[in-house]
């Protein structure tokens, strides 16, 4: 069916599609996330995010976290490097309670500092399990070293001495910065008419004064992102366990370059979930040589970033990380045939369409593309687009994003 979408006088961008369902769908997007912090206050977004379920001006804690969760519904929110998400799941008669609690939540929200306290050691603790993760952890640290002095280096969970450094001021601040109408955009997925989700996103969030975001005042996030370990191609961080945990990548295609979707393709071809993916079947499946490998690419506003993990036996690291050379330059050197290129996108095709047969993450995701985009394509238009992509659109995207010269690798050892 056709996606609706709509401004409202607030500045809040709507956007709507009608599925058969009795489940309804709702989410709250914001342009805040890790970037828009300062450095000495790293973590803020996703701490602020936390203390969006701690208390309102007519809520309390347990009162917000009952409140769908007695219909049979869910709340939930995340935050990325660019974006924080809140967003529920409920039956459709009671879609007009979970826009209510959204509302209340991005607008009222107290930050009581006892939740505070309390939430601060959360989220330390959450910090240590991750340290606890090498194949998580080793991310942050990957990006921080590709993205250098730069907003997006900053992990999202912050670290320990900034969020014991964040005060309740310190997040009503950055909300009154961050939290505005024209830096959101509400999202909703249900079996009620478009008029009807339009009518009762104004109610709560028409009504809003028009406030255009603010501007990181540290200036991090408006750098420019430039390659961070120049000349640097391998560094080695001493960990204390059995298995070797490595990532090689480099900067790639921001949100806004036409050249993403041909990065998604090959990234898909490379080292995408099915199991059929390149890296998989050279280094897993036939040589028996990482237990886990894996390629994502992730577009933020101005950069993108490509990575390659693997996860294999100490001795194994330099026959995987040639392999995997190996295969990068195959794409350089030689076009895709006709076959395995009609195969590739049919795969991608048909995750696409698996993906977006998910009402849930059919919401985040126009929700996110209205929010950036400042519109939401139609699924068939994407099609097109990675219908129309050949081999040598694809050869030379390989020979941009994956020479060897502009790759870095992190391993933990």
């Amino acid at each position: 069916m056709d996606i609706y979408t709509s401004t409202l006088i607030s500045g809040i961008g709507f956007v709507f599609k009608r599925v058969t369902s009795p489940v309804a769908y709702c989410a709250l997007s914001i342009k805040a996330g890790t970037r828009d912090e300062e450095p000495l206050k790293n973590g803020i977004a996703h701490l602020t995010e936390h203390m969006l379920f701690k208390g309102t001006n007519k809520r309390g804690a347990i009162s917000i976290n009952n409140y769908l969760e007695k219909l049979g519904g869910e709340l939930n929110a995340y935050t990325t490097k660019e974006e924080t998400v809140i967003h529920a799941t409920v039956l459709k008669e009671d879609l007009s309670k979970a826009v209510e609690l959204l509302s209340d939540l991005a607008f009222n929200s107290q930050y009581p500092l006892k939740e505070l306290a309390k939430e601060r050691d959360i989220v330390l603790e959450e910090i240590s399990s991750y340290k606890d993760t090498p194949s998580e952890q080793i991310f942050d640290d990957f990006e921080e070293i590709i993205f250098g002095g730069h907003a997006l280096s900053m992990p999202i969970l912050g670290k320990p001495k900034t969020i014991k450094s964040i005060t309740a001021n310190d997040i009503k601040t950055f909300t009154e910065s961050y939290y505005t109408t024209s830096n959101m955009s509400f999202s909703i997925v249900a079996d009620i008419s478009p008029q009807r989700g339009l009518a009762l996103v104004d109610r709560y969030f028409g009504n809003r004064e028009f406030k255009e975001r603010a501007i990181n005042s540290s200036k991090e996030s408006e750098k420019k992102i430039t390659f961070s370990p120049a000349g640097e191609r391998v560094r080695k961080i001493s960990r204390k366990t059995y298995q070797a945990h490595c990532v090689v990548g480099t900067t790639a295609y921001s949100l806004y370059d036409p050249k993403r979707l041909h990065l998604a393709l090959l990234t898909n071809i490379l080292g995408g979930p099915a199991l059929n993916s390149r890296l998989n079947q050279t280094l897993r499946e036939r040589r028996g040589l990482a237990y886990t490998v894996d390629a994502t690419y992730t577009p933020y506003t101005d950069t993108g970033l490509f990575t390659i993990y693997f996860g294999c036996d100490k001795a194994n690291i330099q026959k995987c990380s040639d392999l995997i050379t190996k295969e990068l330059n195959n794409l350089i050197e030689r076009e895709i045939s006709p076959v395995t290129l009609k195969a590739a996108k049919k795969q991608l095709l048909g995750q696409l369409a698996i993906s977006t047969d998910n009402a849930e993450a059919q919401c985040l995701s126009m929700g996110k593309s209205l929010l950036f985009y400042g519109k939401v394509e139609p699924i068939e238009q994407v099609r097109d687009k990675i219908s129309a992509i050949d081999s040598v659109n694809l050869r030379e995207v390989a020979a941009e994003v994956f020479k060897e010269s502009g790759m870095f690798t992190l391993i933990y050892s």
